[in-house]
C-alpha cells in the first residue's frame, strides 16, 4: 500500500486534513455552525463547475473562491436583513448547489467530474493538492493554536470575550475563513456530501471522553487522524471507495467511544 505513489499522496493528505477539520470541528459542533459548513461545501459545487467553465484542468481555486463568496454573503446578509440565519443558509446552499447542477448539465463531457467531487476521489490527487494540503495545515493549524484561547473564550462566552479587550467580529470573521477555505479544499478527501461528517464525527466522539475543553481539542485530533488514516487503509486493502469509508471509519469511533464514556463515568467517585 504504500509503496504505491497515489496512495502516498492520498495518506498524506488524510494525515493533514482530517486532523485539521477535526480541530475546528470541535468549535464548529460547540457554535452550532455544522449547517454552515454544509452550506459552503454544497455551494461549492458551482465553483467547480465555474472552473471548468473557464477552462481550468483543476477547479479547486474556483471552488474556493466560491465557497468565500457564499460565506461573505451570509455574514453580510445576516448582518443587513432580518433573516434568520438558518434561512440565509438554506437560500444560498440550495441557489448555488442548482447552478452548480445546471451548470455541468450545460457542460459537455464533464458529468464524470460530478461525482468525484460529490462523493470525493482523494486517490486521484496529485502534487499540487498535496502542497495544498501542506500549506492549509501549516497556516490553519498555526492560526487556531496561536489564537486558541481567545477562540475558546469566543466559543464558550462571547460576551466574557467582549469586555476582556478581544475582537469578536474580527475572530468571527476570521474563524469563518479558516474554517470556508478548509471545508473547500477537503472536497476532494471526502466530497461536497460528506465533508462535513469530518467536521462533526471526531469532535463528537471526543466529546463523550473528553473532561476538558482541551482533552476534547486533543481527543478530536486523534479521532480525525486514526479515523482518516484507518479509513484510508481499509479502503485500499477492501476495495472500497475511499470517502464514504473513512466516515464510517470515523464513525465507528464514534460507536467506541459510546461505552468507553459509559466506564469513564462508572470509575468516578460519588459523592
Amino acid at each position: 500500500m504504500f509503496s504505491e505513489p497515489y496512495m502516498q499522496r492520498a495518506l498524506m493528505i488524510t494525515v493533514l486534513l482530517a486532523p485539521l477539520c477535526a480541530l475546528l470541528g470541535v468549535f464548529v459542533t460547540a457554535r452550532r455552525m455544522s449547517f454552515f459548513s454544509d452550506t459552503v461545501a454544497h455551494s461549492a459545487l458551482a465553483g467547480v463547475a465555474a472552473g471548468f467553465w473557464l477552462g481550468m484542468p483543476d477547479p479547486t481555486w474556483a471552488m474556493l473562491a466560491v465557497s468565500l463568496l457564499v460565506a461573505g454573503l451570509i455574514l453580510w446578509l445576516k448582518e443587513r436583513t432580518q433573516l434568520l440565519t438558518d434561512t440565509i443558509m438554506a437560500l444560498l446552499m440550495s441557489s448555488f448547489m442548482a447552478l452548480g447542477i445546471v451548470g455541468f448539465s450545460l457542460l459537455k463531457g464533464f458529468r464524470g467530474e460530478l461525482h468525484r467531487y460529490l462523493f470525493g476521489d482523494i486517490l486521484s490527487v496529485g502534487g499540487v493538492d498535496v502542497g495544498l494540503a501542506v500549506a492549509a495545515t501549516v497556516v490553519v493549524g498555526g492560526v487556531m493554536f496561536r489564537l486558541l484561547s481567545s477562540l475558546t473564550l469566543l466559543t464558550v462566552q462571547e460576551d466574557l470575550a467582549h469586555l476582556g479587550g478581544h475582537s469578536v467580529r474580527g475572530l468571527n470573521y476570521l474563524f469563518v475563513l479558516l474554517l470556508t477555505a478548509v471545508v473547500a479544499l477537503s472536497i476532494r478527501l471526502l466530497g461536497i456530501i460528506l465533508v462535513t461528517s469530518l467536521l462533526v464525527i471526531p469532535p463528537a466522539a471526543a466529546r463523550n471522553l473528553a473532561a476538558n475543553f482541551r482533552q476534547h481539542v486533543a481527543l478530536s485530533v486523534l479521532a480525525g487522524l486514526v479515523g482518516g488514516f484507518g479509513g484510508v487503509a481499509a479502503s485500499y486493502q477492501f476495495d472500497l471507495p475511499c470517502g464514504p469509508t473513512i466516515v464510517l471509519a470515523c464513525s465507528a469511533l464514534f460507536l467506541l467511544s459510546l461505552p468507553l464514556a459509559s466506564l469513564r463515568k462508572a470509575r468516578v467517585p460519588r459523592t
